[in-house]
């Protein structure tokens, strides 16, 4: 199996805030092979992030359910996880964990601000089939 595009932490790279002092969790690092977010989606998590003040990484992963089997969740952090890959694309900090990572390798994030099919958009080079909203898929 191929590995994901990551590279081991630099001492110059600040463990996540929020974390345990005794235990930190530094994130590996990883680069736009795996996850990469266009312009329009850096700057539409970036005022996301500001306003619902949830933490400053977007974790992105893939669940169980949806139409089509499996399906993208976006949420905010403030720390990393054991074995949390971290991207930085679009003046975003993108937290990936190992088992998302799988499904994910490849992906484009978009944003659109239309008031019909809006949101944000997945272009995943693993899924073999989607949905119509996009929003799930299978592998």
């Amino acid at each position: 199996m191929e590995s994901v595009a990551t590279s081991p932490v630099s001492s110059s790279v600040p463990a996540p805030a929020g974390g345990s002092s005794a235990d930190p969790v530094a994130p590996r690092l990883g680069d736009e092979r795996l996850v990469r977010l266009t312009e329009a989606a850096g700057r539409k998590v970036a005022a996301l992030i500001a306003r619902e003040k949830q933490g400053d990484y977007l974790r992105v992963a893939i669940a169980g359910g949806g139409c089509n089997g499996l399906s993208y969740k976006l949420r905010f952090t403030s720390e990393a996880k054991r074995g949390d890959i971290l991207v930085e694309t679009a003046g975003v900090k993108v937290l990936v964990d190992p088992k998302t990572a799988l499904y994910l390798k490849g992906t484009h994030i978009d944003y659109s601000s239309a008031l019909i099919a809006g949101g944000f958009k997945f272009t995943n080079p693993n899924a073999k089939a989607s949905c119509s909203c996009g929003e799930s898929f299978s592998v």
